[in-house]
Parts: structure tokens; sequence; C-alpha cells
């Protein structure tokens, strides 16, 4: 077990929370500018969208029938010049319509740096001909697991697999906010967990890859059926150290593990290579849209019929902000005021959740108050909640109005908390989804909960679970006998921008 200075593993074993480190942020005014309009798709704007129109136009022409009642949950599309994969991109419009997402993670692989793990650019959006897409405020999340997602420099992304799906989804979403990866050789368990706690109903999975490279038609034909065969059968080893498969088979591999253990269906919407459609047969490329669809929701998604979008849990943050402020005896901005009187009837904030609102200054923390499960509303639960972490909490004196303007507000929604079934402490171990799943113990009158969130500081499950039964006043290897009652639940939490 690592050594924890006697400040830290204090607040750890008090509060089930973790610390927040500082992260590089790209500045506001930063932007990702297209690298590749003018070469691979039109440069100017009435030029591009033309092109995809008529794309689109002659994708819709395909017969393919799409699942009835199954949600979309992420696709694969190609990222070549559109003069040459565009015709099967576009039957995306199948299956995307405007306003289906809130939030894209788009997974494309590395074709000029090297990276181990992914990368993310570092700035604030990305902008092509038609338009800026921001970045969600879930690229944070992700930066702080630097080992699976590096920043990268503006200066050297001249990636094109992300850049050139954006604008056929800049068409058939709308707007949407962007969660932009390119993936090296990754640790595919890890990488596929760290995803997940960003996923909800409103995220599009998106993975960008051709299929295979410069072989003949009726070779390229072939090989591509194999990989196909391979995807829509969620079949990874038969693409695992494949040769000349798919250039973004690493994104591919992820995306494939995430459906396996949620149970999509993958459906081929098109194949078609460059010698359908402007190159020569005697060289192709292979291209493949495969779209995927889900019978239940996410299982880190709230079992209420609420999930809420990063615009929901601003709301939920300011509420708390308010609340203090107005217990403080001071007054909210009034058109800040009229913006939650507008939120209040939102049935997803009616909804019943456990709910806990932090408070840290400084990236220390400076309160914590929550419930794990409520017969209160979500409006209502953070509004107490929100009054107990800042005046309540025994292990803090009561916030002052003059620590307001320093605090920092995170607001968190659990799921219900439901027994997790094992046979022994290893077995426990493996069960345990880190970076996913809260964890609540139980045994006669102890109990304690860790929060998801903990993971980030103690990401080793049987160093999480030591913690925890300490923290439940237990011995710190409680964990591995049978007689301990185990629960998870999973959380969307949201920082104060």
């Amino acid at each position: 077990m690592k050594l924890f200075s006697k400040q830290l593993l204090s607040v750890l074993l008090a509060f089930g929370l973790v610390i927040s480190f500082s992260f590089q942020k790209a500045h506001a005014e930063v932007v990702r500018k297209p690298v590749r309009a003018g070469s691979f798709y039109p440069a100017d704007p009435p030029e591009l969208t033309g092109m995809i129109d008529r794309l689109t136009h002659k994708a819709q022409k395909t017969p393919v029938r799409i699942p009835q009642n199954k949600p979309l949950k992420a696709i694969i599309m190609p990222h070549a010049g559109y003069i040459y994969s565009g015709w099967t991109a576009a039957h995306a419009s199948l299956v995307l319509k405007r306003n289906q997402f809130s939030k894209v993670i788009l997974l494309g692989p590395d074709h000029f740096i090297g990276i181990s793990n992914g990368a993310i650019c570092n700035v604030a959006a990305f902008e092509t001909p038609l338009g800026k897409i921001k970045l969600h405020n879930d690229v944070v999340k992700l930066r702080r697991h630097p080992d699976l997602f590096r920043p990268l420099p503006v200066s050297k992304d001249k990636e094109h697999s992300l850049e050139v799906i954006l604008p056929f989804l800049q068409t058939y979403l709308g707007e949407f906010q962007l969660v932009p990866v390119v993936v090296g050789r990754a640790d595919i368990g890890r990488f596929s967990d760290a995803l997940e706690t960003i996923m909800d109903r409103h995220t599009l999975l998106a993975v960008s890859s051709d299929l295979s490279h410069f072989l003949t038609y009726s070779e390229a034909a072939a090989l591509d059926r194999e990989t196909i065969g391979a995807i829509v059968n969620l079949s990874p080893d038969r693409l695992i150290n494949k040769d000349n498969r798919a250039c973004g088979v690493m994104p591919i591999l992820i995306l494939m593990e995430i459906a396996r253990r949620h149970h999509w269906q993958p459906v081929l919407l098109h194949y078609s290579n460059s010698g359908d459609t402007a190159g020569s047969r005697s060289r192709v490329v292979g291209y493949a849209a495969i779209a995927f669809f889900g019978d239940q929701p996410m299982e880190n998604q709230l079992d209420s019929n609420a999930n809420f979008t990063e615009k929901q849990g601003q709301v939920l943050v300011k509420l708390a902000r308010q609340t203090i402020m107005k217990k403080l005896g001071r007054k909210p901005p009034a058109s800040e005021f009229d913006d939650l009187d507008r939120a209040l009837p939102d049935e997803d904030f009616q909804s019943h959740c456990g709910t806990f609102v932090t408070l840290k200054i400084h990236g220390q923390l400076r309160g914590c108050i929550g419930n794990l499960t409520s017969t209160e509303t979500v409006w209502d639960g953070i509004k107490r909640n929100a009054i107990n972490a800042a005046f309540h909490d025994p292990r803090f004196s009561p916030l002052t109005d003059t620590e307001l303007d320093q605090t920092e507000i995170e607001v968190s929604i659990l799921t219900e908390p439901r027994p997790l079934e094992y046979q022994k402490g290893q077995d426990l171990t493996k069960k345990l989804r880190v970076n996913v799943d809260g964890v609540i113990i139980r045994k006669g009158h102890a109990s304690a909960t860790f929060l998801p969130q903990v993971w980030e500081q103690l990401p080793q499950p049987e160093e999480f679970l030591s913690h925890l039964c300490m923290k439940a006043g237990l011995s710190s290897d409680a964990w591995k006998g049978p007689e301990l009652e185990v629960l998870t639940y999973q959380v969307q939490y949201f920082e104060e921008k």
C-alpha cells in the first residue's frame, strides 16, 4: 500500500472525496483551425454544403434495415477525401438527425505522431468551414488521466482523421459539443473505462477509420468483408494483430469493447472502396459506415428517467451557489434568478435521486454533504445539501461570505445503489469498475462510501477498498472476507465553469 501524507489520508477517510489538481486549460481564444480544408474537402462553405447534400441524397437511396425502437449509441465513419469516401460517410444521415445528441466523443487514429494511448488537442474549439464546435467540459475530466489522455499542442495537431468527420456531423446533428481524442496504441480496457464515465444518453460515440489500404479491388473487397464481419459480430480477436485491416483499428477495438459490455447491436450501413468512387481499381482503400444500437441505457446512466446534460448540470451548480448566497444574505443577479425560475419546471429536476454537493477552495476540500438515495427531488436535494455542505459540515467551520467568492462548487447526481454479488475479496476487486463505480460497504452497524471520483486518488481496487474499510471503522483488510455487504452506484457530476 502506498504511503499517504497524514493530511491527505484524513481527507480521504473522512469524506471519500478527491482533491482536484490544476490542469492546463485551453485559452478561450485558442481554436484548432482546419488543416485539410481545400484538399480532402472544399474550403468554401457553400461548396462544402452542396457536396455533402449531393452525397447525402445519393446515400439516402441505399436500402438499410434500421432496428426499430432502439437508440443509436455509436457510429463508424471513414475519413478519406470526400470524392473517395464521402458517399459511404454520408450514410450516417440514415441514422443521425438534428439535435439528437448534445455531445460527441470522436475517436480517430494517430497517423503522424506515434502517441501512446490518447491525446486531446489543447484548444477551446475545433473549426471547420461550417463553423466552430466547442469542446465539452468532459475533456477536463479525461485529462485527469494524463497517462491515457495527454494534451496535444495545437501547433502539432495535423491529424485529419477527426477533422474530416466533423462537417458531416455538423450537417446532420446541428449544434453539439465535442470530445476529440486521437488514439495511438492504447490500453483498451482502461481507455474504455474512462470513456464510459462521460457517456450518457445524450452522447454519440463516433469512430473515424478507413479499412484496408492499397490492395487490388477484389483483394480489398475480400479482406474488408472479413473485417466488417468481425466488427458486426463483436469479435475483437479477429482484428487484433491483423495486418492492414483498418487504420483506426485501436479506436474500433475500444468501441467494440464498450459495445460488448452493453450489448449494442452493430448494423452495416454501407461499404465501398475508392475503386467504386473516384480511384483506380488497382490500388484501393476500403470504407465502411457501421451504426451501433442499444437496448438499454448505459450502466452509468441514472436509473430514473432523468439523465442530465451539461447545460442542466450547470443549472444545478448555479442553484447550489445561489442557495448559499441567499443564506449569507447576498442577492443573486436578477438575470440568474430568472434563469433558475425558468428551469424549475424541467421534469428531470423533479426526479428523485441521491445528490451530493462538494465545496473546494484552491482545490482543497471545504465541505461535502449528500445522500445516497432520496425521497425528495433533485432540485430540493441540491438546495438542502448546498446549505449543509456550506454551513453544517461538522468537520469545517461555516463558510464565510469572503470565502464564497473563492469557492468552487461541484454537484453529483447518483444512481440507485445496487448490491454487488461476489465470492471473495479477489473476485470483488475484479468486479469493481475503476473510475465508474461508487462503492458502499456495510458490516453490522459500520458503513461507508466513496464516490467514483475517489478512484482518481486510489486507482488500485485493493487500495481503494482498504481505505474505504478504514473509513467505516473496520480493519483495512475487512474487504477480503465474505461477510461484507457491497453496493455500487454511478454518478454524474458537474463542476462549476
